[in-house]
């Protein structure tokens, strides 16, 4: 699918995702059950059809090292911001897993295909097995636990990275499967994988709402600004710092470039911080992204 009939495509999804919640179709539980779907089924695929196309590469330990670059950018920009505008602990733990972590997997698998080629999928899967979701599981659990009152135990932070799906996909891709499958395989794991971008625009369209709290304005300003402008914009310096180039440098700054973490903001709304900010910042973030993304998908192909 390419670029501008993938974000036609998406933004029809959510349309229709925020009608069937708004008219009470589907039960209220219906996005979770979407989403743990695409957890355990189409994420694991799409891992273990990209993933064993992976050589080693020198230029992939600065793949790996690019989220937890942005990661230190992002958290030391948001602790300034934050004490310069006085926000609250909540807006700022918020703000220091949002816009550090995007969409990384759920949606940036489903659209790095049309953004950059099926080809770069596999170094997306680096980008977020290695960048996104072990700074979740980490920092992402420290500062939950720091602002909200209970601190994780390492074998919590263990478990949650042994036991992720795609995780365990990871692993068995690398180790067991063959660069290549055979048709009868390969068939099956590529019409999965391609049900990640009906599934999860569906999904976040159910999920979707659309409401600024007044009292948290300046934090939610900074945080979509921060997300979808200015650090895509230093992963596309550290690209070339990294030495970055080609599909590796588009799944870089894409990835980066995806909307706040649907799983964080979640996350953040169970811990009691801040959920009305989450909320809008996952939810405006998606709908932004729609329009954020191809102008990175412009400035990738302007610069070669």
């Amino acid at each position: 699918m390419s670029i501008l009939p993938a974000f036609a495509f998406i933004l029809a999804m959510l349309a229709v995702g925020r009608l069937l919640a708004w008219r009470r179709i589907v039960p209220a539980d219906a996005p979770a059950a979407l989403n743990l779907v695409v957890l355990y089924v189409c994420l694991p695929a799409a891992v273990l059809l990209y993933a064993p196309r992976l050589a080693f590469e020198r230029e992939l330990l600065g793949l790996i090292a690019l989220p937890w670059l942005i990661l230190g950018a992002s958290a030391a920009l948001t602790l300034l911001i934050a004490r310069m505008l006085h926000f609250d602990r909540a807006a700022t733990a918020a703000l220091l897993l949002l816009v550090a972590l995007g969409n990384t997997s759920f949606l940036g698998f489903a659209l790095i295909p049309a953004l950059a080629g099926s080809g770069a999928l596999r170094y997306a899967v680096v980008y977020d097995q290695f960048g996104s979701f072990l700074i979740l599981s980490t920092f992402g659990l420290v500062v939950l636990g720091l602002y909200g009152g209970e601190r994780p135990t390492w074998g919590a932070i263990a478990r949650r990275i042994v036991l992720f799906p795609p995780f365990i996909a990871l692993v068995v891709a690398l180790v067991l499967m063959p660069a290549e499958y055979p048709d009868v395989a390969a068939k099956p794991l590529r019409l999965l994988a391609d049900s990640l971008l009906p599934l999860v625009a569906l999904a976040s369209g159910m999920q979707l709402r659309l409401r600024v709290p007044r009292h948290h304005l300046g934090a939610f300003g900074y945080g979509l600004v921060a997300k979808l402008v200015l650090m895509p914009l230093l992963a596309f310096g550290l690209c070339a710092v990294l030495g970055l180039d080609g599909e590796m440098r588009a799944a870089a700054v894409y990835e980066t470039a995806m909307p706040p973490m649907i799983t964080a903001g979640a996350l953040l709304s169970l811990a009691g911080l801040a959920p009305e900010l989450a909320a809008a910042l996952v939810g405006f973030g998606i709908v932004l992204s729609m329009a954020t993304l191809p102008l990175w998908h412009l400035v990738l192909a302007a610069a070669g």
